[in-house]
This record gives structure tokens, sequence and C-alpha cells, in this order.
């Protein structure tokens, strides 16, 4: 087993932010092609099954996974940063035998609901057999999710980034043809092959690292007692998030029209997807390296923070080309009917800010087996965010959804900035708070232009803003990095070669 060195400096956390951003919308792109492409051949019929099934199938599968693909990572993190290769690959071998069982009770459980889910999912038709036939696609994600947690865990980056990658040209290629050739008839196998090539992907990479070893001794399954409690903790916590989700769809439906939950649906998951370019390298460079930490608060803080100031810094400009740009970006992406929810996202803008700020200490629970306080913090956000957005619904439309999701992600940093500062000694670094007074002027003042009639004052205004948070963050992670310094050497050495 060779060790990736351990580095907690500004340049790695920029290196690995922005090669998985660069993978994250890399995915987008390959994404909305392919959406695009299945679209034409299947229709909206098409389109709305393979959303049920999906939806179905990952429903099962975070319910009977135990959240082992994330509670197992900070296992391996702890174990791989000691260097005691034996008992790393005790605790993989421990980690594969409970994907193992959660395979098959994923498994089991799909085929004995088949009939049921068959009912609440469609209400119309016998799609019983379908969900048989999907059945394995639940056992699959849960190899595949433990076998993704051993690559994070020994910080295996590159291979990580290369899945993905090659995960989604593959779905590309491979489905299209089958909807393409077989319609609808298709969607099933379909999504048993991308099930199967994203686990086969993956096992390539660990398999070589790590020979495939699994064990029934009780003593080593019971060994595993406290990852699966952790990982409980984490299922929990996505029921709470997307109960909360349903909670506010449904009420939008109520009172509202099903328009009107499509447009909170597309403007919150544009907003959500848009920002996670910059924090999709959180749960595969951050967590892990957090987790390796075993608590010690001079290093949890010292990466903690880092992370933020990195984080804020890169995302602070995309945030602004995002506010002025969504007249174009909205109907581009979906259709001119979506524009009423642009003022929405606008002002939800300022929500990715402090998501930005916060992300990096809600990781800390996590890191330290810490269920109980996780589960809370969760628990506090989902019913206020509910709250508020009944609330403001009422009083302001769709605007009104925004303004409470910024509101609520401002008051859930600043309750986990209090509770991580009494509970883990945690303290915010007065580069954060630095960074954040140059950079939220800037947004402030984007959000302000959507107010101007004026086309050429609202795009030059607009560019002008962008540029100048652009210039603020190039300028601070270009003194903290040698990033910069080793790109010009690179390009030196080439034109020089040439």
């Amino acid at each position: 087993m060779k060790k990736t060195p351990r580095t907690d400096s500004y340049s790695h956390v920029l290196k690995y932010t922005g090669l998985f951003g660069g993978v994250q919308g890399m995915n987008i792109l390959v994404g909305l092609i392919r959406n695009k492409l299945v679209a034409m051949i299947l229709g909206p019929a098409g389109m709305g099954l393979i959303s049920l099934f999906n939806s179905t199938i990952n429903l099962l599968s975070n319910s009977t996974n135990l959240g082992i693909s994330m509670s197992a990572v900070k296992n391996i993190s702890e174990i791989y940063d000691s260097g005691k290769e034996e008992e790393l690959c005790r605790i993989i071998r421990m980690i594969r035998s409970w994907c193992l069982l959660t395979a098959l009770l994923g498994m089991l459980v799909c085929i004995v609901l088949s009939p049921l889910l068959s009912e609440w999912t469609f209400g119309w038709g016998n799609h019983t057999l379908h969900f048989v036939l999907l059945s394995p696609v639940v056992a699959i994600m849960a190899i595949t999710g433990g076998e993704m947690a051993i690559l994070k865990g020994t910080r295996q980056l590159r291979p990580l980034a290369s899945v993905s990658i090659y995960n989604v040209l593959f779905a590309l290629f491979t489905s299209v043809p089958l909807y393409y050739f077989f319609g609808e008839a298709a969607i099933v196998p379909s999504l048993v092959v991308m099930a199967l090539i994203q686990m086969a992907l993956t096992i390539n990479h660990s398999y070589k690292m790590f020979p495939l070893r699994v064990s029934h001794d009780k003593e080593v399954l019971a060994e595993g007692m406290s990852m699966v409690k952790l990982g409980v903790a984490f299922v929990v916590a996505g029921i709470l998030g997307s109960g909360a989700e349903f909670l506010i769809r449904s009420y939008l439906s109520y009172t509202s029209s099903l328009s009107t939950v499509g447009l909170y649906s597309a403007g919150y998951m544009m907003s959500i997807t848009y920002a996670g370019m910059v924090f999709s390298a959180m749960e595969t460079d951050f967590f892990p390296r957090l987790s390796a930490c075993n608590g010690l608060t001079t290093s949890t803080n010292t990466i903690v923070n880092r992370q933020i100031e990195v984080s804020f810094l890169l995302i602070a400009p995309l945030l602004v080309s995002f506010t002025i740009s969504l007249p174009i970006l909205m109907p581009l992406l979906y259709s001119g009917k979506f524009t009423p929810v642009i003022g929405m996202m606008q002002v939800m803008v300022f929500a990715m800010y402090f998501r930005a700020l916060k992300l990096p200490m809600a990781y800390m629970p996590l890191a330290r087996g810490d269920s109980k306080s996780y589960l809370l913090l969760e628990a506090i956000y989902d019913i206020v965010l509910v709250l508020a957005v009944v609330v403001a619904f009422n009083k302001w439309g769709l605007l009104g959804c925004g303004i409470a999701i910024t509101v609520t992600g401002i008051l859930d940093f600043a309750i986990i900035w209090c509770y991580m500062t009494y509970k883990y000694k945690f303290r915010l670094s007065w580069r954060v708070k630095l960074y954040a007074l140059l950079q939220l002027p800037f947004g402030i003042a984007a959000y302000l232009l959507t107010f101007v009639d004026s086309p050429w004052l609202y795009w030059g205004g607009g560019l002008l803003l962008g540029c100048a948070s652009l210039a603020v963050s190039v300028q601070i992670l270009r003194k903290k990095t040698t990033l910069w310094a080793s790109l010009k050497s690179r390009f030196l050495r080439r034109f020089r070669h040439e």
C-alpha cells in the first residue's frame, strides 16, 4: 500500500477543490446532454418513469445501507494516517462484510415490498416485476458505496475523479442507444447497466489496492457497530432533510399549484447544483482529512478554517456571476416559463455564501463520531426551514421562499458556529471574517443591480462586479498557494521545449 502524503496546505485544498469542482461541472454538462437526448427520445412520460424508478430505488438504498458509505470514511481515515497496514486491512474487511449484509438486506426489502412500491409509486398499472428486476441495483449501490468509502478514506483522489468522469460518460454512451432502440422497455435494463458500470469502475481501483476479503466473524462484525451507529445518524438526518423538502413541496402544492412546486424545485435544485461545484470536494477530500485529526483542536481548527477560506474565495465570484446571468441561464437550461423563479434564486444566492462558511464546520460532529450533535443541528435546521418557508410564502410568494431559505441559512451558520465554539473549542479565523467582509459587498451590489432597468448598466455593472470579485479571490489565493508559480513554471518549460 502506497500512502499518499498528508498535507493541509492551501495549495492542497485549492488543488482538490478545483479538481472535484471541475469534475462536478463536467458531470453537470454531460448530464444535461444526456437528459436532453433522453427527453427527445422518450418524451415527458418516459422521463417521468425514470424519475419515479430512480427516486424509489435511491430511497430504498439510503434507508437500508445504514449510512456506511459515509461513516466508514471516518474509520478508514483514522487508521490510514496511523500507518498500521494490517489494522487497515482488517477494517476494510469489516466494512466490506457490512456492505455485503446491507446489500442483501436492501435487495430483499426491495423484492418483498415490490407490490407495495408499485402501488405507492405509480397508483396505476402493475410495476411489481419492474421493482423485482431493479432489486439488484439496491445491492450494487451498497457495495459501490463501501468501495467508494475505501477510496475516500485512503485519499485516492485521482481515481475517485476518474471514476466520476468515466461513469457519466459510459452512462451517456450506454443508456441513450438503449432508449433509442428499445424505448421505454429499456428503462429498467438501463438502470441496472449504469449501476453495474459504476460498480465496475470503482472496484477496478479499490480491489487493486485491497484485494477482496470478507469476514463472517462475529467479533469483526461487532467492531463495526460504532460505524453503523454514526451511519444510521446520517441516514436519519437524510430522512429529516427529505421530509422537510416533502413538507415544503406538499404545502406549496396544497396552497398554490403544481406549477409553483415545479418552479420552486427547479430554482432550488439549480442553485444547489451550481454551488455544488465548489462543495463537491468536501466529502471526497476534506472529510477524510478532518476525520484523521482524531479530535486534535489545533489541527481541526487549521483544516476547517483553511477549507472555509478557499471554498468561500472560490464560490464568491461564481455567485456574483450566477446572480447576474440568471435571466439568460434559466430560459437556456429550462424554458421561458421558468422566469418567475429567478427572483427567488437571486435572493437564495446569499444562502450559498453562508453555506460555504458553515459547511466545513458542519462536518466536525461527523468527523468525531458525535452522532447526537449532528442529528440535533440537522433537526433544528429542517424545522426552522419548513416554518420559515411556510410563513414567507404566504406573505411574498416564491420570492418569500428565497428569503426564507437565506434567513434560515444565516441562522444555521450562527447556530453551528456557536455550537462548535462551545462543544469543540473551534475558533473562526480572522482571515475568514476578513474575506467575508471583502466579498459579501460584491454579492449585495450584484443583487441591487437586478432592480436596474437599463441593460447597459445591468450587464456592464455585473461584468465589473464579477471581475472585481474574481480579482480579489485570485490575488489572495495567489499569495497563499504555490499553484500559480507551478502552472507558470510548467507553461514556461513547455514553451521553451517547443
